[in-house]
């Protein structure tokens, strides 16, 4: 038998830890050539180790959520290969063997240990039995309390099947039609039942995509000095443009509302180049890019990703629909490479349906911004009638929130943005020209 010490490589340029996500062997287990060993997360992906020798697994290094340096031993596998470091050595073995023969003497007794036993037990007679104790009397019952109440009071209680016991009175002991209306209205109205069960305290350690988004979240927050705005805008004419489309199109591919809002974002942009741009702040230098990488916040299973749309300034609505399915599919299957998930200039967040009235997203640092388009609602709006006066309509209405870095974009300037946004936003036909 040999062993052989796997260490963990280098699995990213510039990374100087991994995190262990998931183990895939547990201590003298028997493995394959190849086989999994654990999931090792960085700061951009998860990859899978497996090994490059079968064997048994005799070691591994911490569990799930411990942080492995580059180089240091990740399993310790005994293979079936001869090798002269892995037998003991003569003079290992002659002290082992002596220290088994001194623990063998020590432990076993002689033959005047075994005597003195048998002479103690044939000399001492077990004491007798104490007699069982006769069982307590049973308690007497305790006679049930009366309820004051009148009987048509009793009879609904009963209906409800609301026992009057538990009903609380206001006053004079005595329960009334209201005592038992506020009963019923205090247990959710619906009758004499809890609101839910009571479940079980959980303790969840904190590690992998979700203790990352954790770091990066408090990093954020913590050196980014944020501010938000929020405007409100018709999306009426979008919606009934993006309708008309689809129709035209066919079912192969259908347009969500995020196409068109990140089209209307890349046609806003470079009127406004301090918001698609990264902030160095050890450095102190501001990147200003010409292309824009859209970072697309996506919900998975394992927690929050980004996967980034390149050059999205240059893709259609329809390549642009296609992209949002890809990245989110691979995101969700945990298919995605780390190239997808890093490089974004600026970031959108929408939780679609779910977006409420307004939000104040944590910017993807080191961006210095982010978009949340939030949900669309339908409401009455004064709107121009075409006489110089005005009348009251039904119009879809949606308000767009940003926060930006106040360290790199002013005040001003987001506000000016979003403004000429909402103007190509209520202007469908400038996404098109």
């Amino acid at each position: 038998m040999a062993r052989y010490t796997f260490r963990l490589p280098d699995i990213g340029e510039g990374i100087a830890e991994a995190e262990i996500v998931a183990w895939h062997v547990k201590i003298g287990d028997r493995i394959e050539e190849d086989a999994p060993l654990a999931d090792m997360m960085t700061d951009k992906a998860t990859v899978e180790m497996e090994s490059p020798v079968a064997g048994t697994v005799i070691e591994i290094a911490g569990a799930e959520g411990d942080r492995i340096a580059i180089g240091a031993p990740l399993v310790i596998i005994e293979t079936d290969d001869a090798a002269e470091d892995s037998a003991p050595s003569a003079s290992n073995s002659t002290q082992n063997a002596e220290a088994l023969a001194e623990r063998i003497h020590a432990e076993t007794p002689d033959a005047g240990d075994v005597a003195r036993v048998e002479a103690a037990v044939a000399g001492a007679a077990p004491p007798p039995a104490a007699p069982p104790a006769p069982p307590p009397p049973p308690a007497p019952a305790a006679a049930p309390s009366k309820v004051l109440a009148s009987p048509a009071v009793r009879a609904r209680a009963q209906a409800l099947g609301v026992d009057l016991a538990d009903v609380r009175p206001a006053e004079d002991g005595r329960v009334r039609h209201a005592d038992l209306d506020a009963f019923l209205a205090y247990n959710a109205a619906g009758g004499y039942r809890s609101a839910g069960s009571r479940g079980q305290d959980q303790v969840i350690k904190v590690i992998g995509l979700r203790r990352k988004i954790a770091e990066n979240m408090a990093a954020s927050k913590r050196n980014i000095p944020h501010f938000a705005y929020v405007e409100e805008m018709d999306v009426t004419a979008l919606e009934t443009m993006r309708a008309q489309l689809n129709d035209a199109r066919g079912s192969r591919h259908r347009l969500t509302m995020l196409p068109l809002l990140i089209t209307a974002i890349c046609r806003t942009l470079p009127e406004f180049p301090m918001l698609n741009a990264r902030y160095d702040d050890e450095a102190g230098v501001v990147t200003r890019f010409g292309a824009v990488h859209l970072g697309m916040a996506t919900q998975t299973p394992a927690g929050l990703m980004a996967p980034v749309i390149r050059d999205a300034q240059d893709r259609n609505l329809w390549q642009l629909a296609a992209e949002i399915t890809r990245l989110a599919e691979a995101a969700r299957t945990n298919s995605i490479g780390p190239e997808e998930l890093s490089g974004s200039t600026i970031t959108i967040t929408s939780l679609g349906p779910l977006g409420g009235v307004a939000s104040t997203p944590v910017i993807n640092r080191p961006e210095v911004a982010i978009i949340g388009p939030n949900r669309i609602v339908e409401r009455p709006m004064y709107v121009p009638d075409g006489t110089g006066g005005e009348r009251i309509e039904k119009r879809k209405l949606m308000n767009l929130s940003i926060s930006c870095d106040h360290r790199v974009v002013d005040g001003w300037d987001a506000a000016s943005f979003v403004q000429r946004l909402k103007n190509m936003v209520e202007t469908p036909a400038l996404l098109l020209a």
